[in-house]
């Protein structure tokens, strides 16, 4: 058996519970993962509070995770036990239901080609924020069409797309122009993440931005207002599902380890960094509070689940 957070029944954070669940075998394509950190996103509280897909209770949360390999399934031929990797280990576009098991667990599994290495000088708490967000922001320029040269607006620069769009847009995508929009005490932390200008949306309204934009990436679900500084026919993309803006085009993500291999030079020399929210390092046993921290909307970055139950005596230092 091993500890899992659960829960039972849809509802707030206060449905979760802390409990034992049998630790799962691979199947010929899994890969057996011992978690050494988690992150946590807002489709994990909107699937507590609602059911958004099929799926069976219990549910244990989570998509996000970093952690090393325990064993495999006869098919596996990229990874070996002993393995740090990282990855999203939950699809939204497959057929059927999602999957019970999470990444608030000791343990979970994961199909191979949903993983990748995790980079060395990286660490596990760094690694498990990336997945969903590099992911999604990936898909976003990938969805407009994005072109070396361009200039882009991203909405809601400081969050957990944000800041991963902001640095590739400038370092993948070669952007001429990154803007993005944050609060006022973000606005020098947006900026070192490479934004060109920062707009401080709480002096300035979309309207007053002066320039017009090659792509407006809206990561917060305010297309309905923010299309305004996008230029005549250009794209308008948002993440949110559905978007407010009948023009924005929704994009989501997919689940790819190779996204993730692709993105490993930028991480390795330091180009791309992860974002960990400063209070936003929560323990395994304190994710009760750690989902009232990201739900209240202000984290910068990631919020983050680490350390694990290492054995019924302890955690594990990652």
């Amino acid at each position: 058996m091993q500890k899992a957070w659960f829960y039972e029944e849809y509802g707030p954070k206060e449905v979760l519970k802390l409990g034992d669940l049998p630790i799962p075998s691979p199947q010929p394509n899994q890969l057996l993962i011992k978690v050494h950190a988690a992150a946590l996103n807002p489709i994990d509280f909107k699937l507590r509070q609602n059911p958004l897909a099929p799926i069976d209770l219990p549910v244990v949360p989570g998509c996000d995770m970093a952690g090393v390999v325990i064993t495999k399934g006869d098919d596996v031929s990229k990874f070996q036990a002993g393995d740090e990797i990282y990855g999203n280990i939950q699809s939204f576009k497959v057929e059927g239901k999602l999957k019970q098991l999470g990444t608030l667990a000791e343990f979970t599994v994961v199909e191979e080609n949903m993983v990748a290495i995790k980079p060395k000088n990286v660490s596990f708490e760094e690694a498990a924020s990336l997945p969903v967000a590099v992911q999604t922001a990936v898909e976003g320029f990938k969805t407009a069409d994005f072109k070396q040269g361009q200039s882009v607006f991203i909405v809601g620069g400081a969050g957990g797309v944000g800041t991963l769009a902001v640095q590739l847009a400038k370092i993948v995508y070669k952007a001429s122009l990154v803007t993005a929009t944050t609060s006022s005490g973000k606005v020098e932390f947006v900026k070192s993440l490479g934004a060109d200008k920062v707009v401080d949306y709480t002096k300035t309204r979309y309207e007053e931005v002066e320039e017009k934009y090659d792509l407006v990436y809206d990561t917060i679900g305010d297309s309905r207002n923010s299309y305004v500084v996008a230029k005549e026919d250009a794209p308008v993309i948002d993440i949110t599902w559905p978007p407010s803006n009948p023009r924005a085009k929704h994009s989501s993500l997919t689940v790819s380890g190779e996204i993730l291999e692709k993105l490993r030079p930028c991480l390795e020399n330091g180009k791309v960094k992860a974002v960990i929210d400063p209070s936003g390092l929560f323990h395994f046993s304190d994710v009760i509070k750690a989902f009232g921290y990201i739900e209240t909307g202000r984290a910068r970055g990631k919020v983050v689940v680490s350390p694990f139950p290492c054995n019924a005596n302890g955690y594990c230092n990652t």
